[in-house]
């Protein structure tokens, strides 16, 4: 079932006591805008998430392997596309760089075995050449709605790493460090999905129901103790009736607004108020409502 239509959606998270996103050159502290403090997760964070979803529900079934995944070796997936496909003589030597004419039909296969590849797009040009797919799913950086605070904790871990660290302590064995959490952020992203790209890439019908299931239900398989209390909050999809779209993303987006609806420092979804403008509502744009608080 080949896609038909343009979708655009907001997608509401939040996070109590938390890290949603360390970033890895500032000590891993959340990630903000340095001129307004509003925290921000990047698009990369969330598609791990749904990498990791459609890995632990779909690990079994042909056509949803993972190719972006934790210790991964690109170039030998690479590979496997071209023996599949009964190309191995162009793995030798130089020819793999080039790859042919049967770089398309790599390419294909890629996207045809790998749901990341044909959802997201990737860049496979490296090493063996299967080249190069711009996926149909596209998302922002998450922004939060108001600024983040971001809290620091001294921890203790009563033992030591080596023998020297021991004597060094004369047997107290404690090591010290640093946790950054936010008390609470709501956050906001935006995301577009083409039809015009599914169809190059394969990505259909099913392959959208299940990337919106992974979006209602990622932060329940993704727990750790550094990112506290993660959940999806609301999940609003814009469908409109043809490939092209019937209305500018940015309108529509527009139309959703989160006001806060108490006093003080948020500390719960409950602090926020979720309005929609239905006022000279585009025709051929259906909005339908997936998660809503």
């Amino acid at each position: 079932m080949e896609l038909q239509n343009r979708y655009d959606f907001v997608l509401l998270f939040d996070v109590k006591d938390g890290n949603p996103n360390g970033d890895p050159d500032a000590g891993n502290l959340p990630r903000l805008d340095a001129e307004t403090g509003q925290g921000l997760v990047t698009d990369v964070c969330l598609k791990r998430k749904v990498r990791n979803f459609v890995e632990l529900v779909k690990s079994d079934e042909p056509g949803h392997q993972i190719y972006v995944k934790e210790k991964a070796v690109l170039n030998q997936q690479h590979e496997r596309a071209y023996v599949e496909i009964g190309a191995e003589e162009l793995l030798k030597g130089d020819k793999k760089r080039k790859g042919g004419d049967k770089v398309a039909e790599a390419r294909q296969w890629m996207c045809k075995n790998f749901f990341d590849v044909r959802s997201f797009g990737a860049v496979m040009s490296t090493g063996v050449n299967c080249g190069q797919v711009r996926g149909p799913i596209q998302l922002t950086f998450s922004r939060s709605v108001d600024p983040i605070v971001s809290s620091e904790h001294s921890i203790t871990r009563m033992a030591v790493a080596t023998e020297k660290e021991a004597l060094a302590q004369e047997g107290d064995n404690r090591t010290m460090g640093r946790k950054f959490t936010v008390p609470y952020g709501l956050y906001r992203c935006h995301g577009f999905i083409s039809s015009h790209l599914a169809k190059q890439t394969g990505f259909n019908e099913q392959d959208l129901e299940l990337f919106f299931t992974a979006l209602e239900q990622m932060f329940d398989h993704d727990r750790s103790a550094s990112r506290g209390e993660m959940a999806p909050r609301a999940l609003l999809v814009f469908k409109h009736n043809n490939e092209l779209g019937n209305a500018p993303a940015h309108s529509l987006f527009d139309r959703v607004s989160v006001t806060r609806s108490s006093d003080g420092p948020a500390r719960s979804i409950g602090d926020y108020q979720l309005n929609i403008d239905e006022s000279n509502w585009p025709a051929g744009v259906e909005l339908y409502q997936r998660l809503l608080f």
